[in-house]
């Protein structure tokens, strides 16, 4: 499990991310799945929505290390 601190890091460091760097990170993200969206998919998200997928998407894989 993630301790509450590192939670709160990482959702304040992704929160402050603009639309085109989350978009950039969905597709470079590196853990144990792979996100596979098109740019098309992506673009008709709003930032909320991207940020959430990629929080989940950290989350998940930090908490299996």
């Amino acid at each position: 499990m993630v301790p509450a601190s590192s939670f709160e890091q990482i959702a304040t460091s992704i929160a402050s991310l603009g639309k085109s760097e989350v978009k950039k990170r969905i597709h470079s993200f590196k853990g144990r799945f792979k996100l596979d969206f098109t740019e098309d998919y992506l673009n008709d998200l709003s930032i909320d929505r991207l940020r959430h997928i990629l929080l989940a998407a950290v989350m998940t894989t930090s908490r299996t290390r």
